[in-house]
């Protein structure tokens, strides 16, 4: 599609995407080829699912190659660098790009006035996302006393309460009630979320 004649736009804004559960790189893939399919480069810019990837403790008396666990920082949202017409609105052929895209759902904002991220909250987000990968240093997201809900593993459902981070291992230890006792559970951080 071209662009009609005498349109102006503002300049490319970051903006959030609410998708599907579970589907924020498929939507992202999809948004990428169909951009490029229809032209539509001067209005959408990058697409992005910002991932954190860490580096997973070895198994006790196991030795091998460094294994990394990646989760993604916003579930159910992707960002999309695009620049909107002077009125605030998407042009038609972009909105219907975006809306037709399988999984995906509103953005943030109303109707057909998406809002734009402040430039503090696209600076963290980008920061997050180019930051480099090896080496970096895990973000402690849990503290001492904080209640969490474990997600994945033996205990599965359960709740306890934070007793010790030990970010330089990339765990935490989380007293759980079982059979009416407290116990440690020394677990990962991926495997828990906060109540």
């Amino acid at each position: 599609m071209s662009i009609p004649a005498g349109a102006t736009f503002m300049e490319k804004q970051w903006y959030v995407l609410r998708v599907a559960s579970n589907k924020e790189e498929q939507v992202r893939q999809a948004l990428e080829r169909k951009v490029k399919v229809e032209g539509l480069e001067d209005k959408i810019g990058r697409v992005l699912v910002p991932m954190d990837r860490r580096l997973r403790p070895p198994v006790k008396g196991k030795k091998g190659e460094k294994k990394y666990v990646e989760r993604k920082l916003y579930p159910g949202y992707v960002f999309i660098e695009m620049a909107l017409e002077e009125n605030g609105t998407m042009g038609e052929d972009a909105w219907f790009l975006i809306k037709d895209t399988m999984g995906v759902g509103d953005f943030i904002g109303s109707a057909n006035k998406p809002a734009a991220m402040s430039d503090a909250d696209a600076d963290k987000m980008l920061m997050q996302v180019e930051r480099p990968e090896e080496g970096s240093t895990m973000a402690v997201e849990f503290a001492k006393g904080e209640t969490v809900k474990i997600k994945e593993g033996a205990f599965e459902n359960f709740e306890g309460i934070v007793e010790e981070v030990l970010a330089d291992k990339g765990l935490i230890r989380v007293i759980v009630t079982i059979f009416g006792r407290a116990t440690p559970v020394e677990l990962e951080y991926w495997q828990v979320e906060k109540e």
